[in-house]
């Protein structure tokens, strides 16, 4: 089996979806699913530096790189409109069994779901949270016009909608699409342990031994909810503890957000670390006491499982389809998005420590048990398969009317 995984970008800067799509190929060719991706040399405002219409090795996933056009327009730029893909694309597609496409909205994606149509090569769309509610307020005007014109004519054209959610699935269909939908959640990479994390990150940091470490660690984006998690924390200032917040965002934004950590008085007790991967990123993760995120949509969030994964227990709001997750298996906090709701969950977690011990410990069990990637990759292995067999499989599952 053959299948080519077509992506706008696989840089760091574009958030977790793009790390994510790198680890499901590597899991599928860990079950020898013959997959690899093809995307466009974006790297945000500049461009990777990696070679150009050949198959590489890249964080030893197999990739397809193409050059994006650059112009000094950011729309235009982050549109990611790419001629070398459209014809690679033209050329090579009907080699492959099976398309899998991630994301929408974005040039890559649009011509790859349209090229497969023409070319007769079955398809799949993740959207990655695209379709949601939330995501679609955004930009409403443009993405209607896109979505009537082009988008929606190409996921009903689809062999199937992969949503990585529940509460991602119950969304998307109120917008009546003719395809049917099946959920797989994303899987996780479990990192290395560091047995003296704690003490390291509060060595580095200069943190005391009993000072809790408060954690948000994502890209830093007016969707996160920080304009509540702020606020929330100045609420509790009476309580010791040292708020790291890691990620990067536009300048912009970055002034904003050091502008509200100063008018909460909460700029003395917080570190700003900018963005972190590698070991920098399992460091805090492993150190954390409480992993934060109040965002106002999130459609997976894999950080909150990578929190989860090393016992460190949640505080999200329920934008983030994980919530539901974290409340059956009381893993953590899911207080409503507000500033008052977000502070009485945080003041939960400063009086009883203890409780937030065992639902970390309960935590890293549950998500080894369920979210692995070899796990996810056999999942998705078996929805190819009923595709290309023309199986019945996909039919059973919930219809988006």
């Amino acid at each position: 089996m053959k299948v080519l995984h077509v992506i706008p970008s696989v840089t760091k800067l574009r958030g977790g979806t793009s790390q994510a799509v790198l680890d499901m190929v590597r899991a599928l060719q860990m079950i020898n699913v013959d997959a690899e991706i093809a995307t466009t040399n974006d790297d945000g405002d500049n461009l990777l530096d990696v070679p150009l219409g050949k198959r590489i090795q890249y964080n030893h996933v197999p990739v397809w790189f193409f050059e994006r056009f650059s112009p000094n327009i950011k729309p235009i730029r982050e549109y990611a409109f790419t001629s070398e893909l459209t014809q690679w694309l033209w050329e090579n597609i009907s080699r492959y069994d099976l398309v899998h496409v991630h994301a929408l909205f974005s040039y890559p994606s649009t011509i790859a779901m349209a090229i497969a149509r023409l070319k007769n090569v079955p398809y799949i769309v993740t959207p990655h949270g695209l379709l949601c509610e939330w995501s679609l307020g955004q930009s409403t005007r443009k993405k209607q016009i896109y979505s009537k014109i082009i988008e929606k004519s190409n996921l009903n054209h689809s062999q199937g909608i992969h949503f990585t959610s529940q509460k991602e699935q119950q969304e998307v269909s109120k917008l009546g699409l003719n395809v049917p939908g099946f959920v797989i959640p994303l899987g996780l990479s479990i990192p290395d342990p560091i047995p003296d994390a704690y003490s390291r990150l509060r060595q580095l940091y200069h943190i005391s031994a009993s000072e809790p470490v408060i954690l948000f660690l994502s890209r830093l984006h007016h969707k996160k909810g920080l304009d509540y998690l702020i606020p929330a924390l100045s609420k509790v200032s009476h309580h010791k503890f040292t708020f790291i917040l890691a990620g990067s965002g536009t300048s912009d934004y970055e002034a904003e957000i050091e502008s509200l950590l100063v008018s909460n008085g909460l700029r003395d007790r917080t570190i700003l670390t900018g963005f972190v991967a590698g070991e920098d990123k399992d460091l805090l993760m492993q150190a954390a006491d409480l992993f934060t995120l109040t965002s106002h949509s999130e459609n997976f969030a894999v950080s909150v499982l990578e929190a989860l994964a090393v016992g460190v227990p949640v505080l999200v709001t329920p934008g983030v389809a994980l919530a539901a997750v974290v409340q059956a298996n009381q893993v953590g906090y899911i207080p409503d998005l507000n500033v008052s709701a977000i502070a009485d969950a945080l003041e939960s977690y400063f009086r009883n420590p203890q409780q937030a011990k065992q639902m970390g410990e309960i935590a890293h069990k549950f998500v080894l048990e369920k979210y692995t990637w070899k796990r996810i990759a056999s999942q998705l292995q078996e929805v190819y398969t009923s595709i290309l067999d023309k199986s019945l499989l996909l039919s059973k599952r919930m219809f988006i009317k």
